[in-house]
């Protein structure tokens, strides 16, 4: 019997508003996809934690057995804002102010996120589509909504009809609880075009002008896909007309997740998603980040220490550690006083594990250790409550505390529980990484690293600041974090 099979899991459904029992559509196998980010800037720590929290779901997925497709999607086509004007294109602002084409501010700003996501340690999606690559399937989606009624075509771009949607018995806004009727009452027209019938219509496919460097050839003219239709594309594709997750951040809701959902229905006749999560949002100091107020702060500038709302660098290990001690569903707010809280409560659990191998065993347990490692298992049963896992890891640790001190006693089978349970769930399951592992190797990393920081200084001395900040954001991405001080650059793994 494998562990998916005795534990039944419990997961909040955005669409029903409740905890509905997980069953996959295929016993065994999970198709899961999520929202990626869009490539034309750095990606920011909001991001990060979507992205972290649906790691640690497709961990724990892994961790009982199942076998899961999880497809992210890359974002690397124009699309315009709101106000219908190409100068706000973000992938056309961007290349203008880097000096770049659009597809080399795709590149930059991919391998950036791919840094970042791998110092913070997440795995990696089985398949990581990007919309430029679909552009035929989302071209033949959006044909086949205009010749089924669905979408129209409007001075070279096509919109989807909402209203003839909902007039066919179909409920747009039943993901985020909208009324039609109050939407259309309240929205304006941004498209700044008068193109569609309603405010309501989204973009399938948007006519390019001239000054748009973006474009692909279509039935309708030169143009390229609208937002919504890319993830509709892709993780049907992949994953079928129907599939199990669909993840993203909660600010996906509408429109764009319940745009997703209004394709996929009137495209297939069914609905696409069988459970849909959203994570949280991320604050700072209790306020929302945003660059327009200046609290807002990038996830290198977290862990190299380079910024004014922390005392110190944090490493990748314990901004991970604090960002699990949310819930995916709560906001989480980090300040300077969670981190450094943070990182006591990390060293506190890395100490306890390294205790694991060392602690004396006995002919009976005192402990009952398998209705701890059970209270590990309902924790996550029960929509993945990560919080109420690091609760019970610690109260693993307080074992193991109370075992070195002989105040406590175990058997040999029980400690290889106590042990295996505490690695799966820590290393495994929350995806923190071995400290331990990296202190092995920190006597020879620490003369190449001294090497490149007097190579960094050298630059720093020649006013070469981006080989200076290469240096710094390379070694970051390995894990090593460098603090410049009075005293000097110091680093730690």
């Amino acid at each position: 019997m494998t562990l998916y099979q005795s534990h039944s899991l419990q997961i909040y459904n955005t669409i029903s508003g409740e905890k509905e029992t997980f069953t996959p559509i295929h016993e065994g196998t999970i198709g899961m996809y999520v929202c990626g980010p869009t490539v034309y800037s750095y990606v920011h720590l909001g991001n990060v934690r979507t992205f972290m929290s649906f790691d640690m779901i497709y961990r724990y997925f892994k961790h009982l057995g199942y076998n899961v497709r999880y497809v992210r999607n890359i974002t690397d086509a124009g699309h315009l804002t709101d106000d219908g004007n190409v100068d706000n294109d973000r992938f056309v602002k961007q290349s203008r102010l880097e000096k770049l084409e659009p597809m080399e501010v795709v590149q930059k700003y991919t391998v950036y996120f791919h840094k970042v996501l791998d110092l913070f340690n997440l795995h990696p999606p089985n398949i990581e589509p990007t919309a430029t690559g679909h552009i035929v399937e989302q071209i033949e989606l959006t044909q086949k909504l205009v010749d089924d009624g669905f979408a129209y075509v409007s001075n070279g771009s096509v919109y989807f009809d909402v209203q003839e949607y909902n007039k066919r018995g179909l409920n747009y806004g039943e993901l985020s609880n909208r009324n039609i009727d109050e939407l259309f009452a309240n929205t304006r027209d941004l498209d700044g075009q008068n193109e569609k019938k309603n405010p309501q219509d989204f973009a399938l496919w948007k006519n390019a002008s001239p000054a748009h460097i973006m474009r692909w050839n279509s039935p309708w003219g030169e143009g390229f896909p609208g937002w919504h239709l890319e993830c509709t594309a892709m993780s049907t594709k992949y994953l079928g007309d129907t599939f199990d997750i669909h993840g993203g951040g909660m600010d996906l809701k509408f429109p764009h997740h319940e745009c997703e959902i209004a394709q996929g229905k009137a495209c297939n006749g069914v609905s696409p998603v069988k459970y849909w999560m959203h994570a949280n949002m991320l604050t700072m100091n209790g306020l929302r980040m945003s660059k327009s107020t200046g609290n807002f702060i990038l996830p290198m500038e977290l862990i190299n220490g380079d910024n004014t709302f922390f005392e110190k660098a944090f490493s990748p290990s314990i901004v991970r550690f604090c960002f699990m001690q949310a819930h995916y569903r709560s906001v989480l707010d980090i300040s300077n006083d969670a981190m450094v809280a943070s990182e006591k409560g990390f060293i506190r659990l890395m100490e306890g594990i390294k205790l694991l191998d060392k602690l004396p065993t006995a002919s009976s347990s005192s402990l009952n250790i398998k209705d701890w490692k059970q209270s590990c298992y309902d924790a996550m049963n029960d929509d993945f409550n990560t919080p109420i896992l690091i609760a019970q890891l610690f109260e693993g640790v307080r074992y193991i505390n109370l075992i070195n001190d002989k105040k406590e006693t175990i058997t040999a089978f029980d400690l290889s529980e106590l042990k295996t349970t505490m690695e799966a769930f820590v290393f495994d399951v929350l995806g923190i990484r071995n400290e331990a592992e990296t202190a092995n190797n920190s006597d020879k990393l620490s003369g190449v690293v001294e090497m490149l920081i007097t190579m960094r200084n050298e630059a720093r001395a020649n006013k070469n600041w981006s080989l200076s900040d290469e240096i710094r954001d390379r070694l970051a991405a390995l894990g090593i974090v460098l603090k410049d001080g009075k005293e000097g650059t110091t680093f730690t793994f």
